[in-house]
């Protein structure tokens, strides 16, 4: 599965790799000129009820036991929650930067790739300073990624050179999960923390040219698998999405500790009930596309993507919004 620097491109990839590369010069956010974190409207007010989780897209937020809290402890909770999540984004962000350095280093002269990577890690730099900035005014320590990931984060990024297929569906399987939670957030239309919506709107703008740039990616680089590969990746495609969509959404032991959350009720939102289960399946209708597209769905990666939990109809279009229902609250 290891690449080959001289990789043929079509011309549609170039043209697209260009088009992607304009936008990050043209159309681009700076955490500190974009935000304005010191103004008034974007106060953090620790008591504000807009920390509540949502009870629609937050799998925590739609347990019975989550809304039956007082509301003090569900906005504690909330905010918690929030900061942890935005948190791990940013250390995701780091392994994406490590690994995609090291994948472009190894590129031949002339590489439209070589460009546009560097324009999205300078863009994921970005988010990072965005993301601590937004935790650091939250003022709720939280850890971020759990231990075993953490000890693990500097050896994934050592896919991006070794294995860029499978680096980049990883990029997808971290990018995914928090793109569609606050697509989701914003489209039930939940009253959102102003600083937390202005980051969400910046981080879904730019994340759209990552994700769109991996998905032509897998386009360009799957086909040249050799068949051993092709196969390993289609059991691999859905492994990936169900491990990192568990590291980045689901919260680490210190928060069920901290907020003396039973074991049933962690079980119960990530990923145990009929709720959760969909709320984790809907993250995956695009993903489960573009593997039947790319010809990563056979009978065993079939069986696999169920076994994982995150089997179901794909997606017909890229951003394709959920169908929403009422929430019980």
């Amino acid at each position: 599965m290891a690449r080959s620097t001289s990789i043929t491109m079509d011309q549609s990839y170039r043209e697209l790799l260009a088009t992607l590369s304009d936008g990050s010069v043209h159309r681009r956010f700076d955490p500190y000129l974009d935000i304005d974190w010191d103004a008034p409207e974007y106060a953090i007010d620790p008591d504000d009820p807009r920390w509540v989780l949502s009870s629609i897209s937050d799998p925590l937020g739609a347990t019975s036991w989550y809304q039956e809290q007082s509301l003090e402890r569900r906005i504690a909770m909330g905010k918690w929650r929030q900061a942890n999540v935005t948190k791990v984004g940013s250390a995701f962000e780091s392994i994406l930067i490590r690994g995609m350095m090291d994948y472009i280093m190894a590129l031949p002269n002339q590489s439209p790739e070589f460009r546009y990577c560097l324009h999205e890690m300078t863009e994921e730099c970005n988010h990072i300073q965005m993301f601590q900035e937004f935790v650091n005014r939250v003022g709720v320590d939280v850890p971020g990624m759990r231990p075993l990931f953490r000890r693990m984060s500097p050896y994934v990024g050592l896919l991006g050179a070794r294995f860029p297929v499978i680096f980049f569906i990883g990029i997808l399987a971290g990018e995914e999960p928090i793109d569609h939670f606050q697509k989701d957030l914003i489209r039930e239309g939940k009253d959102t923390v102003p600083v937390m919506l202005r980051t969400m709107e910046i981080h879904i703008a730019e994340e759209a040219r990552h994700i769109s740039f991996a998905h032509d990616f897998l386009r360009t680089h799957v086909p040249r698998l050799s068949p051993f590969g092709r196969a390993m990746t289609s059991v691999a495609f859905p492994g990936a999405m169900r491990w990192l969509s568990g590291e980045i959404m689901a919260p680490p032991k210190e928060f069920a500790e901290k907020f003396d959350i039973p074991d049933s009720v962690i079980r119960e939102a990530f990923w145990d009930s009929p709720t959760s289960r969909r709320i984790l399946g809907n993250y995956f209708g695009e993903m489960r596309a573009l593997a039947d597209e790319l010809g990563l769905m056979n009978p065993v990666s079939r069986r696999a993507w169920k076994k994982f939990g995150i089997a179901g109809d794909r997606a017909r279009y890229r951003g394709e919004p959920r169908r929403w229902t009422k929430s019980r609250r």
